[in-house]
């Protein structure tokens, strides 16, 4: 029983089937935005009237649930678009996306729910059963998605209603039932298979993905679904688990769960071969294969980092950590991006007038390791903090600025935030490079920033800001009297202020 939510002829604008379909019809081609607003509007007041026949509701819910397929894909698209948009209109587009997928997830779910409890008028809808749930589960699946894609928090009670759709699904035997979700719009799915979609999505670590590689992700993992696998009882090939009875997302099997009949077991099953093979082919041909459709432009070491980083999470073997980590109490003072960094490793003879130290954050350390921390961070300010930005991190008490990046980010609150970060060096400083193009050296400098100089003498890492590299360059500087020259043989990272160089460093001569 899901027992989640608790006729007369209804005065409801959209008690005629007809109007509701007009209405429909009539949205707006070219904003998506404008229709699913206006479709997440009806939703919530045909969910909320309760005049409506379970078959009535139901049959509300599809309408405006199918107008609005084209609208979520395009919006999808515009919110992806660019890689950094100001944040009242990613906000705008997001909250569009994330009510409409959240009103036909509890349309569908309170329609369900009348089934299953016995409501009056509920049983109407035992032949439409199959598809009802596979839009629910569908439609859950999407709100999880864009809660991942700003990185939480995840609401329980989404994890109660999957199970719970789920599970009265399996009760009725139609796990397995095949079904075209949508007409027009892909094949024949199930019940089972938009379940496993869900899980192993949340099993693929999306903290650690950019809201772009979350929709790699999504549609590798749509076009993997087949060959996952889902079980009563643990496998190698299934180490995850989640608990139908329990609201909570899925969990890694470190140890035996606590026996319960909602328990099941899943993993990539045969998908996993698949995504090896993908890599491996990715590799070799730098091209992204034509039988995996991403979507878009998608560069082949775009393909290639998300299919690595599913493969790594999916792995029928428990990663082992590189590093063991301690669980410490401490404070950080974080400054962040290429320019703010810039400024606190600068003299303070030669900061900007305006640098006062005021953008400085504060946050709560919680554990440690050789490779980096995991951090609390109090109170969210601004919309800087993201997957692979920059930061300088001055431990409590110490006078030494570290170099990190955050590799993943989630909000357990909406006030808070948890990050983890790579430590890319324990010490840094900013250098004047002269750019170098075969025989010709510039006059002007651009600054970099230098990371562990006292390395220097093998190969070396150097921050710039993006666009100063290019391909046949070298950097010439002064260091401790030397005039040394950097060759620059790979980019580690770029992002949106910097790019990371690998480079051999070379002693010319006396500067």
């Amino acid at each position: 029983m899901l027992g989640i939510f608790g006729g007369t002829q209804s005065g409801h604008p959209l008690a005629d089937l007809k109007e509701a379909k007009r209405i429909a019809a009539a949205l707006p081609v070219g904003d998506a935005f404008a229709s699913l607003e206006e479709l997440a509007h009806w939703l919530e007041s045909v969910r909320s009237e309760s005049a409506f026949k379970p078959a009535e509701r139901a049959q509300l819910v599809q309408v405006l649930d199918e107008a609005g397929q084209a609208h979520a894909r395009k919006l999808s698209r515009e919110y992806l678009a660019a890689a950094r948009q100001g944040k009242r209109e990613e906000d705008r587009l997001w909250k569009a996306a994330h009510a409409f997928w959240r009103e036909a997830a509890l349309g569908y779910v309170i329609c369900l729910d009348a089934y299953a409890t016995g409501a009056k008028g509920g049983d109407a809808l035992k032949g439409a059963l199959g598809l009802l749930g596979i839009r629910a589960l569908r439609a859950l699946a999407q709100q999880l998605k864009w809660l991942h894609v700003r990185y939480g928090p995840i609401d329980e009670r989404l994890w109660t209603m999957m199970s719970r759709t789920y599970a009265l699904l399996e009760s009725r035997k139609l796990a397995r039932a095949k079904v075209v979700p949508y007409p027009g719009l892909g094949p024949e799915s199930t019940p089972e298979f938009e379940f496993l979609r869900a899980v192993m999505f949340s099993a693929c670590s999306p903290d650690a993905l950019l809201p772009a590689e979350i929709e790699i992700a999504e549609r590798v993992i749509t076009q993997l679904s087949p060959g996952f696998l889902l079980a009563t009882q643990y496998q190698p090939e299934t180490p995850y688990w989640i608990d139908l009875e329990r609201p909570a997302g899925p969990a890694r099997v470190a140890r035996p769960p606590q026996p319960s009949p909602g328990l099941r077991f899943f993993g990539a099953g045969r998908a996993f071969g698949e995504i090896d093979a993908l890599t491996t082919q990715i590799r070799n041909t730098r091209d992204v294969p034509a039988t995996l459709t991403l979507g878009g432009a998608c560069s082949p070491d775009t393909a290639l980092g998300v299919l690595e980083h599913l493969e790594e999470c999916w792995s029928p073997k428990l990663p082992e950590r590189r590093h063991p980590r301690h669980r410490v109490k401490s404070r950080l003072t974080i400054a962040w991006g290429f320019e703010g960094i810039q400024e606190v490793l600068a003299p303070a003879g030669s900061r900007s007038l305006s640098f006062d130290g005021s953008n400085f954050e504060s946050w709560i350390v919680e554990n440690v390791s050789v490779g980096g921390f995991g951090a609390l961070v109090p109170q969210v300010r601004g919309d800087w903090l993201r997957i692979g930005c920059l930061i300088a991190m001055q431990p409590e008490g110490g006078e030494n600025w570290l170099i990190g990046v955050v590799r993943r980010l989630s909000r357990p609150s909406q006030e808070q935030a948890a990050v983890g970060i790579q430590t890319l060096a324990r010490t840094a400083i900013p250098v004047e490079l002269h750019v170098q193009m075969g025989n010709t050296t510039t006059l002007g400098t651009e600054t970099g920033i230098l990371l562990d100089p006292n390395q220097l003498g093998g190969e070396v890492q150097v921050l710039l800001p993006p666009g100063v590299h290019a391909p046949g360059q070298s950097f010439m500087f002064d260091y401790n009297g030397l005039r040394t020259m950097l060759l620059p043989i790979g980019v580690s990272e770029r992002r949106h202020d910097y790019e990371l160089l690998r480079c051999r460093h070379l002693v010319r001569d006396a500067a």
